[in-house]
């Protein structure tokens, strides 16, 4: 009698779903979790750049103290470095997977380790340039 998960005659469907369809993990066992990771800071993206947008377009015909004290307002600042991490995490998680299917062997692993610092560097000095424009003018605030 033929075992009914088998499906060597290549016609039939198997009976059984495969665990990793289930659990959406994919032959690569990652994939799936950055195709979902990548959509949500795309979404994220797509929403605080339009709130960014209108920042700027507030800036516009300012001086450089009022953009400075606009920016440093927190209404503006956390949108601001909400941004600043997920672009940087949208940014790292794509270039991961570009090198993840493209390059192999000690090049692939130099790379990604390369990836993940220059994304921490840059997420961490637009942060830190956020926090500095927000303290300078919280000071200036309490100061009048």
């Amino acid at each position: 009698m033929r075992d009914p998960r088998d499906n060597s005659d290549g016609f039939s469907a198997p009976h059984r779903t495969s665990l990793k369809t289930i659990r959406g993990l994919g032959s690569a066992r990652s994939g799936t979790e950055h195709f979902i990771q990548q959509r949500f800071t795309a979404l994220a993206n797509f929403v605080l750049v339009i709130v960014l947008a209108f920042v700027a377009i507030a800036m516009s015909g300012r001086s450089y103290t009022e953009a400075v004290a606009l920016i440093g307002s927190p209404w503006v600042a956390v949108p601001l470095a909400l941004a600043i991490i997920s672009v940087c995490l949208h940014m790292k998680i794509g270039v991961q997977v570009v090198v993840e299917d493209y390059v192999h062997g000690l090049a692939g692993l130099t790379l990604l380790i390369l990836n993940a610092v220059f994304a921490a560097l840059v997420g961490g000095a637009a942060l830190f340039a956020v926090v500095k424009i927000l303290l300078a003018a919280l000071s200036v605030q309490v100061a009048e």
